[in-house]
């Protein structure tokens, strides 16, 4: 028999030198830079359990899935009944420290906790109390039409034009309300002395 080529057999690769090669060359990017990433991949398996998921209960439920959609249908308007039935969950609040008890305070109400605050050394909560105080009495004497959720600033311009001789001292009076409550600003006596004046 002759060898085509030459005299010499042809080269063979161990098994084992083959795998690492095959292993080495299919380990390179190239081959790689299509494949789906992470994220991809992650929202293809959990795409996969949803349906497996759905597959085992449709088979478990008697009519299969149109059964597995008439117990869902049951399910959400189960839900939707007691929703009607009960009205939307609400936060509330309890113990001694919640607003509005029993409805709005008067500005003698307020005037009173300012004082207990201011008597306490907690000034912040005495400016705080203090400023509710003078909107409340604006509102009281129908200098200010009473409304939920008016900001400082804007009890103070709505009443600059009743008393245009006050309009500074309404003015400062917000600022300090706004920067002790929002500004982060500690309060002290004399500041509580000023609103008070």
């Amino acid at each position: 028999m002759t060898i085509a080529g030459g005299d010499t057999p042809p080269l063979t690769t161990g098994r084992e030198a083959a795998r690492e090669a095959a292993e080495r060359e299919l380990a390179k990017p190239i081959y790689h830079q299509d494949e789906p990433g992470l994220l991809q991949r992650a929202l293809d398996r959990f795409w996969e359990w949803l349906g497996e998921f759905f597959d085992r209960a449709s088979g478990a439920t008697p009519g299969g899935g149109l059964g597995l959609l008439v117990i869902a249908l049951l399910v959400v308007l189960a839900v939707a009944a007691l929703w009607w039935r009960l009205g939307t969950p609400h936060r509330t609040a309890r113990g001694a420290g919640t607003l509005f008890d029993e409805g709005p305070r008067s500005a003698a109400d307020h005037r009173a906790a300012a004082d207990a605050h201011a008597a306490a050394g907690r000034w912040n909560e005495a400016v705080r109390e203090r400023m509710r105080a003078v909107v409340r009495s604006l509102e009281e004497r129908t200098l200010l039409d009473p409304r939920p959720g008016r900001t400082a600033d804007e009890a103070a311009a709505e009443a600059a034009r009743s008393l245009p001789a006050h309009t500074d001292e309404l003015r400062a009076a917000a600022r300090t309300f706004d920067d002790v409550t929002y500004g982060g600003r500690t309060a002290d006596a004399d500041t509580y002395a000023r609103l008070r004046t």
